[in-house]
């Protein structure tokens, strides 16, 4: 983030928007940029449905006093959120491509899915920026890393909880005192946010850990496809497999097992094959 903002020192600071027509204006003018780009650059197989997914979860616009973090992102630029909401594409995959599998067609009962869901979200806001998205943009670069920053923040914080080094009110803290530019305040997000992966051992981390997971899984692919790998076959690929552990979409893609292997065993995983 401090890289990002030397690099963009000399350009002036993002705009909020302050009105309801404004924010309806941005809105639908991000959501028109964001599909076109996904359709054109074909990084991923775009779907009809796909645009009406987006734009059925509209944000509402909110005061500047009751803003939360995520709305700090909503009033500036929604890309880099609605990148993450790679999730109501992933739901509605449910909906317009039934999975052959019964286990894989329909939501699974506990959320052993986390690592896949939050994690291919997450990457999605980083890929889409390495591929070009904010390239007129450039300080809504700065919110992907403000973003990562706080769910780093917030997914330590929860894991010192979950082993008992810190108390919920301290993993607050962390959560606080860590995310960028103030911008997470004590306020009822901070406090769903807690008690949501409290009661989730691992959820609050998988955004990043997953995140890590899924690029291993394009990388070894990348490694296997050589000159034949795209990042739209990647995509459709892991849409292929369904909302699955990670460790379970490397195993599918690419044939090797290890990941579950070094879960059973309880080794330290390899970062990579070696062949």
């Amino acid at each position: 983030l401090r890289l990002e903002e030397q690099r963009n020192k000399d350009l002036p600071p993002m705009p909020t928007v302050e009105t309801r027509d404004g924010y309806a204006r941005l809105q639908d003018s991000v959501i028109k940029h964001y599909v076109a780009f996904v359709r054109d650059t074909k990084m991923v197989t775009y779907e009809p449905w796909m645009e009406r997914a987006l734009r059925e979860r509209i944000h509402p616009f909110t005061t500047p006093d009751a803003r939360n973090f995520f709305a700090q992102t909503y009033h500036r630029d929604p890309t880099p959120l609605w990148t993450h909401l790679w999730h109501w594409w992933d739901n509605g995959r449910f909906r317009e491509h039934p999975h052959a599998s019964p286990i894989r067609r329909t939501p699974l009962l506990y959320n052993v899915w986390m690592s896949r869901a939050e994690g291919m979200a997450t990457s999605m806001e980083e890929w889409m920026m390495q591929a070009g998205l904010y390239d007129t943009s450039p300080r809504s670069r700065e919110l992907v890393w403000a973003m990562l920053a706080a769910r780093a923040a917030r997914g330590l914080g929860n894991l010192y909880a979950h082993s008992n080094e810190l108390t919920m009110a301290q993993a607050a803290d962390m959560h606080v005192s860590w995310t960028p530019r103030g911008w997470m305040r004590r306020d009822p997000l901070l406090g769903f946010e807690q008690h949501l992966y409290l009661r989730q051992p691992g959820y609050g981390a998988s955004y990043v850990t997953g995140g890590r997971l899924m690029e291993e899984t394009m990388a070894e692919r990348a490694r296997q496809l050589g000159d034949q790998f795209t990042m739209q076959r990647f995509f459709d690929e892991v849409n292929s497999a369904g909302m699955i552990p990670v460790s379970l979409v490397y195993w599918e893609l690419t044939g090797d097992d290890r990941m579950v292997r070094e879960l059973k065993d309880g080794v330290t995983a390899r970062p990579f094959t070696v062949k």
